[in-house]
């Protein structure tokens, strides 16, 4: 099954470009040189093509090919608002956790966890681990995956404890010098800047002496433009 799949991927390859790639993102794997909107295309009718239950084999198989394109691919594959049963999918997408070692291999995958959280709120006690691990990638990914909470304009009462809860989360990053984590703290915040700019004054009065001053002055880019 992964051959045919990964031949259309690598038919796609621009040798020059996947240099440049590999160049950019600074991990050692891998790099065909495939653009993002080729893959958004070839994912997109394999989803149609594909049972879940496909999908998901398909998705395993490309993720541990190790290359980039593969691995941006599986995630595209599992990135769909609708899919039922998605236990199984939820479940892979866990697994990759470990394998997380840059920013646009992460963030894929973390557009495909935030469907799924999304589909079942409850998985937030499992993110919440995450938030401990030992694993810099792990907990920069329990940020990035509970996005969809910083979106709400008219967010009901449980979504609004959801959105206290990860704030607590970022509460407890606030001392981690990592650049990646800081980013992550200062990206959810701009992003709830935008629907709920109270709770992003209050963390900044709280916690902001303690974020570094890019990322403290992130979570308030729109926060200084609306208040100009």
């Amino acid at each position: 099954m992964l051959g045919t799949y990964l031949d259309q991927i690598k038919a796609q390859a621009d040798p020059e470009r996947g240099a440049q790639m590999a160049a950019y993102h600074k991990v050692d794997r891998p790099y065909l040189g495939v653009a993002n909107p080729v893959l958004n295309d070839l994912t997109k009718t394999w989803r149609q093509q594909l049972s879940v239950t496909d999908r998901i084999a398909l998705s395993d198989a490309l993720w541990q090919t190790n290359i980039h394109e593969g691995r941006l691919a599986a995630a595209k594959l599992l990135t769909q608002a609708r899919i039922r049963p998605d236990d199984a999918v939820w479940d892979l997408l866990q697994s990759w956790l470990p394998d997380f070692d840059a920013w646009a291999v992460a963030d894929h995958a973390c557009m495909a966890m935030q469907k799924r959280l999304t589909a079942d709120p409850d998985r937030l006690d499992q993110v919440e681990v995450w938030t401990t691990s030992d694993h810099m990638w792990t907990r920069r990914a329990a940020m990035v995956a509970t996005l969809p909470w910083t979106k709400q304009n008219h967010p009901k009462p449980d979504d609004l404890k959801r959105r206290d809860r990860i704030l607590g989360w970022a509460a407890g990053y606030v001392d981690d010098s990592d650049w990646f984590i800081q980013k992550s703290i200062a990206w959810w915040l701009r992003e709830l800047s935008k629907h709920d700019p109270h709770r992003v004054i209050s963390f900044l009065d709280r916690h902001g002496d303690e974020m570094k001053p890019f990322a403290r002055k992130e979570a308030g880019k729109y926060l200084r433009a609306q208040s100009e």
